[in-house]
């Protein structure tokens, strides 16, 4: 039984990475012969400063192909968890604009949680007791007593650094969160934080470091959100 199981998540495992690579590759045959050793993920303002110069040339006149790659290359660090969609956030703003830069970001971040979150109902069990188990023992007790109010429990994690979001993606199946909640406090809860990192890449050059992004304001709006979020919770405690 245990090699069956160890098979079945390496196949499905697998078939992610494959649909990835296929959504990659994809988008380079339909490119124009170039040099793209520039592209990498960024992990400094310096890379990505350096991404943004190339891409903005190939933006207007293949802005399908560079949002296709975009997505792809998002929802794949969402899904395994890779550290650096804060750059990617930024790149969205300084390509498309606040606008659309928002809307790219709130749908891949959330189409690459959703990701996360059904790979790890499959396979993400032993990993998570495994890197987190304190983590995972007060998020399990947490939600039980807020089963009533799940949405607003979510929410309040989402637009707060009380844990990590790359926690929440890969814990809340093992912690039997329903799929439907998960989405819409993903999808609403990410909007706020979505919009100041993006409005901060249309001005990428002024930057000095990621931690320029959320100053004392930023971190206050985002705290005031979460705790109105989970007003109705507390509410209900105090009634009961």
């Amino acid at each position: 039984m245990e090699g069956r199981e160890e098979v079945k998540e390496l196949s499905v495992a697998s078939t992610v990475v494959i649909g990835f690579l296929l959504g990659l590759a994809g988008v380079y045959l339909t490119m124009p012969a170039s040099d793209y050793s520039f592209l990498k993920f960024p992990r400094s303002l310096e890379d990505l400063q350096l991404l943004r110069d190339h891409l903005e040339t190939y933006t207007s006149d293949y802005t399908i192909q560079v949002l296709v790659g975009y997505c792809v290359v998002y929802i794949f660090m969402q899904t395994f968890m890779i550290p650096g969609t804060v750059f990617m956030s930024l790149l969205a703003g300084a390509l498309f604009g606040v606008f659309k830069g928002v809307a790219l970001v709130v749908f891949t971040a959330t189409a690459g949680a959703s990701s996360c979150y059904f790979l790890s109902k499959v396979v993400g069990r032993p990993l998570v007791f495994s890197l987190w188990p304190d983590k995972l023992s007060f998020f399990q007790a947490q939600v039980a007593q807020r089963r009533e109010c799940l949405l607003n429990y979510m929410l309040f994690l989402r637009l707060t650094p009380t844990l990590p979001n790359t926690f929440i993606n890969v814990a809340s199946p093992i912690v039997d969160i329903p799929y439907r909640i998960f989405f819409l406090a993903t999808f609403i809860g990410l909007i706020p934080a979505a919009y100041i990192t993006v409005k901060a890449g249309i001005a990428l050059g002024e930057l000095q470091s990621v931690g320029d992004l959320y100053d004392f304001k930023s971190i206050a709006t985002l705290f005031i959100i979460g705790v109105v979020s989970v007003t109705p919770t507390l509410m209900s405690k105090t009634k009961s």
